[in-house]
C-alpha cells in the first residue's frame, strides 16, 4: 500500500470518530477557537513534515530547486505583516498543479505548479495565497476543536488530509466508507477562508514587488482548464474551491493597483528547464528540447538551452551538453545553477579535477549559494580528498548547525576513512535533524560499540545518547 493510501486510511480512522464528526469549524477570525498556541501549531507541522520527509517518495531533497522555491517563498513571507513564524518551503515531484499549507509555516509545492506557471509572478501568487493560509491559521481552525487528539494524531490528520486531496481516487473511497459531510468539511477550505487568503495574498504579492496581474491570470487559466477536465479537475481546484466571484474580485483588485512590470528571473526559467528535462526517458527529453529550440517555441532561450543541456547530461552526451552550456556564457546569463550543471557534466564524464576547479571559481563569485558548497564537498569526496571535505563541512556547520545534509556528508567521509564511531555519531545527528529520533539513538548505540573511539569521543557519544533518550522519554508528555 502506498504512503498516501495509508494516510487516507488514517484520515478515515480519525474522522470516523463520532466526537470529531460532531465538531463544527471555528468561526472565521476566531483564533481563540483553534485551541492551538503558535508553538503547538509548529509542533504539529514539524510532526507532519517528518512524515513527509521520511515516508513520501515524492519529497524532493534537491538543494538547487529547494533554494529557489525558498527564495521566492521567503521574499513573500517577509512582505506579510502577519508572518510571525518561520517558513519552510519544499517540493514534491508530482505532475499535478498543486500547492498546500500546513500548520506552523510549512508550504509544499508540486513540481507541476512550476511547469504550469507561465510567469514568476503567477508562481508567486500561489505561494502568497498559501502563505496567507498559514498566517491566518486556516488549517489550525479546520482541526482546531479536535483537542482530544495528540500532536501525533493531529499531524497524522494533516498529512492524511493532504494525501486525500492529492489522490482523488483514494479520497473517493474514503467518502464511500465514512460520513461524507464530516470528511468533506475537513478536506476543503471554506469559501470564506479562500476569500481571506485571496485578499491577504494579493497584498503580500504586491508588497513583495511582484506583478499582481499574475494572480487573476493564473486562476482564470485554471478555471478554463477545469471546464475541459470535466470531473477530473486540476488538483489545486479540488483543494482550493474556485469561483467566478473570486476571480472577478482578483481582477478588480489588480485593475485598481495598476500595471507593474516584473521581469522573470533567469533562475525561474532555469528551474523550469531542469524540471522539464526530467520528464520521460532521457532520449525523449533530448528530442523535446531539440524540437523546441529548432522551432523557437520557448519563453526563454537560456531556460530552453539549459534544459537541453540537462537532458543531454541525462542521456550521457557529455560533449554535446558542454557545447550547449557554452552558449549560455555571460554577459547576462551568469548564474550558479549554470556553473553547477557544467561541473556536473565534467564530473560525470570523469574529469573531477576540472569540476572542482570550476566550482571553486563559481563559489568565489556566488559565496552565499549553499548548493555550490555542497557540490564542492561532494567533488572532494569523489576525489578521495576527505580531509579537505571534512574541513569544509566543519566550517559550514558553524554557520548552519541545523543542516542535516552536512551531517550526512560528514558521515560519508568518516565512513570512507574507516572512522566508525565518528561515522555513526554524524549519522545520528543527521537523523536527529530529520526528526527521526529513534534512528538517531540507534546510530549512537552503534557508535558505542564501534571500538575505535578515544575516551573523549566515547564520552561525547554517551552524553549525546543520554540527551536523546531524555528527549524520547519526554515525547509522550509533550504529545
Amino acid at each position: 500500500m502506498s504512503f498516501r493510501r495509508i494516510c487516507v486510511s488514517i484520515l478515515i480512522a480519525v474522522l470516523s470518530e463520532g466526537q470529531v464528526c460532531a465538531q463544527s469549524l471555528p468561526e472565521l477570525g476566531d483564533l481563540s477557537a483553534t485551541m492551538f498556541s503558535p508553538q503547538l501549531e509548529r509542533r504539529i507541522g514539524e510532526e507532519a513534515m517528518q512524515n513527509i520527509r521520511l515516508r513520501d517518495p515524492a519529497f524532493m531533497d534537491d538543494p538547487e530547486l529547494t533554494e529557489y522555491i525558498n527564495a521566492i517563498g521567503q521574499r513573500l513571507a517577509a512582505a506579510s505583516p502577519d508572518a510571525r513564524q518561520s517558513f519552510e518551503f519544499f517540493l514534491l515531484r508530482e505532475p499535478s498543479v498543486n500547492a498546500f499549507a500546513m500548520p506552523g509555516g510549512f508550504v509544499g509545492v508540486h513540481t507541476g505548479l512550476l511547469l504550469a506557471a507561465q510567469t514568476e509572478s503567477e508562481l508567486a501568487s500561489v505561494l502568497a495565497h498559501e502563505v496567507s493560509h498559514v498566517t491566518q491559521h486556516h488549517i489550525a481552525r479546520m482541526i482546531g476543536k479536535q483537542e482530544q487528539y495528540s500532536v501525533v494524531g493531529l499531524a497524522a490528520m494533516v498529512v492524511a488530509m493532504l494525501a486525500a486531496k492529492s489522490n482523488p481516487d483514494a479520497a473517493q473511497a474514503a467518502l464511500a466508507t465514512a460520513t461524507a459531510g464530516a470528511i468533506q468539511t475537513q478536506l476543503d477550505y471554506t469559501r470564506d477562508f479562500e476569500r481571506e487568503a485571496d485578499r491577504i495574498g494579493f497584498q503580500v504579492l504586491r508588497d513583495a514587488g511582484f506583478d499582481v496581474q499574475g494572480m487573476p491570470a493564473f486562476f482564470e487559466r485554471l478555471q478554463k482548464a477545469n471546464r475541459q477536465y470535466d470531473n477530473n479537475a486540476p488538483a489545486y481546484l479540488r483543494t482550493h474551491p474556485l469561483t467566478s466571484e473570486r476571480i472577478a474580485d482578483m481582477q478588480n483588485r489588480a485593475y485598481g493597483t495598476g500595471y507593474r512590470q516584473f521581469p522573470d528571473s533567469l533562475e525561474f526559467h532555469l528551474v523550469r528547464g531542469r524540471l522539464r528535462a526530467d520528464i520521460g526517458t532521457p532520449r525523449e527529453a533530448v528530442a523535446h528540447y531539440e524540437s523546441l529550440l529548432k522551432e523557437k517555441r520557448y519563453a526563454s532561450e537560456p531556460g530552453a538551452r539549459y534544459g537541453y543541456a540537462c537532458a543531454l547530461l541525462r542521456n550521457r552526451q557529455f560533449s554535446d551538453a558542454e557545447s550547449e552550456l557554452a552558449k549560455l556564457q555571460p554577459p547576462g546569463n551568469a548564474h550558479p545553477m549554470i556553473d553547477l550543471l557544467r561541473a556536473r557534466v565534467r564530473s560525470e564524464s570523469g574529469n573531477i579535477a576540472a569540476a572542482r576547479e570550476l566550482l571553486q571559481v563559481s563559489l568565489a563569485r556566488f559565496q552565499n549559494y549553499r548548493p555550490l558548497t555542497y557540490a564542492l564537498i561532494e567533488a572532494d569526496q569523489a576525489g578521495g580528498q576527505h580531509a579537505r571535505a571534512l574541513a569544509a563541512i566543519e566550517d559550514l556547520l558553524r554557520t548552519y548547525p541545523r543542516d542535516g545534509r552536512l551531517y550526512q556528508m560528514r558521515a560519508k567521509s568518516y565512513s570512507a576513512t574507516g572512522k566508525r564511531l565518528l561515522q555513526h555519531q554524524a549519522q545520528a545527528e543527521a537523523y536527529f535533524r530529520m526528526g527521526a529520533l529513534g534512528a538517531a539513538i540507534e546510530q549512537l548505540q552503534l557508535a558505542q560499540k564501534s571500538g575505535d573511539g578515544d575516551f573523549y569521543q566515547m564520552s561525547s557519544v554517551d552524553a549525546r545518547l543520554r540527551e536523546m533518550r531524555a528527549l524520547r522519554a519526554e515525547e509522550p508528555k509533550k504529545r
